[in-house]
């Protein structure tokens, strides 16, 4: 006996299991709305597709990222216009007092008014705070004190901001003691010097602006030859606040905020805690000077604050647009065309 194949039943069960695959595929396919469910499917389209899905989350949370330093910045920033209304009354009592008709009592509560206020501005610095983190006191940003700079500054009892100041730079101070000065060198031919009343007795901040460094002490400080000569600052590249504010490695932004209190604000010889209009160790138009160099720096730093949130924004508009065409490629590679599968 011969069994003969059925040639024409063994080719239709063939193309009807070729079929179910195909039928089953696209049901996949239009039941998902993938065209890709697994590697098999397209392997190199795969591949594109969950790179392309990376970047797009890593956009989206960049974009959240720089929505939060808008938030923090406008934190800042409303702090700031408090202070400014307090400088400008300020002025106005310090103006006030220098009129010959006040008399003892009289000065005494245009001082009681100063004192309020200097307290005031001091702590408001103080509490201006985002998730915890202490924006206006001069903690946020870059700062070294003199425990953990890498090479000293043991004689400095005070803050060193470098947020503007070179990175992987060492400074080197020296004090020339015949005419009252005080040099920081980069060793690359960048240096700055400033003259102070005595170096035996400095003390405030030290603002070496061309090199973006500023020394703020503690207290009285001697700044002679044999104390601080030789004494260095060290900078480095991991010591900002950053903002990561793309999807992928050095595409940050940093932050950082000086000191708005009372005692850092004014002129290099007289702070805006040091105003006393009783007293007649100032003149008029030393406290006046005081003042006005405060607003400078609060306008200042407020400029700065606008110009970061001006730029965040537009940051946050080219991530979106960004995410937008992205997700719209990875959709063509991934996604199923409904026509073709049905």
């Amino acid at each position: 006996m011969r069994i003969n194949h059925n040639i024409a039943a063994l080719n239709t069960y063939r193309q009807l299991t070729i079929g179910q695959g195909a039928a089953a595929k696209n049901m996949e396919k239009l039941s998902s709305g993938l065209r890709i469910n697994r590697a098999g499917d397209d392997a190199a389209g795969l591949a594109i597709s969950e790179k392309m899905r990376g970047q797009i989350r890593g956009l989206e949370q960049a974009s959240r990222n720089a929505q939060d330093a808008i938030s923090l910045i406008q934190t800042a920033e409303g702090a700031l216009n408090e202070t400014h209304s307090m400088l400008q009354r300020m002025r106005e009592l310090v103006v006030q007092a220098n009129n010959g008709t006040n008399n003892s009592d009289d000065l005494q509560a245009i001082q009681d008014e100063i004192n309020q206020l200097k307290t005031e501005i001091t702590d408001l610095a103080n509490r201006t705070e985002f998730n915890t983190k202490k924006l206006l006191n001069g903690s946020f940003g870059v700062k070294l004190d003199s425990s953990s700079t890498a090479t000293g500054l043991t004689n400095i009892p005070g803050a060193v901001d470098v947020s503007s100041a070179a990175k992987n730079t060492t400074y080197t101070i020296t004090v020339d003691e015949s005419d009252n000065t005080i040099t920081i060198d980069d060793g690359n031919n960048n240096s700055q010097t400033i003259a102070v009343a005595d170096v035996k007795d400095v003390k405030g901040v030290l603002n070496f602006s061309s090199l973006g460094i500023k020394i703020n002490l503690a207290n009285s400080t001697d700044f002679t030859a044999s104390n601080i000569n030789g004494q260095t600052i060290v900078t480095n590249n991991n010591s900002q606040e950053l903002i990561q504010i793309g999807a992928n490695k050095d595409q940050t932004l940093a932050l950082s905020f000086n000191d708005m209190r009372a005692t850092a604000l004014g002129t290099a010889t007289v702070k805006v805690n040091d105003i006393d209009v009783t007293s007649g160790t100032q003149t008029f138009n030393e406290r006046l000077d005081a003042i006005d160099e405060a607003i400078k720096q609060v306008s200042a730093e407020r400029s700065k604050m606008g110009a970061a949130q001006n730029r965040l924004e537009h940051t946050i508009n080219n991530l979106g647009t960004s995410a937008e065409n992205l997700t719209a490629a990875e959709s063509r590679i991934r996604d199923v065309d409904y026509a073709l599968a049905a």
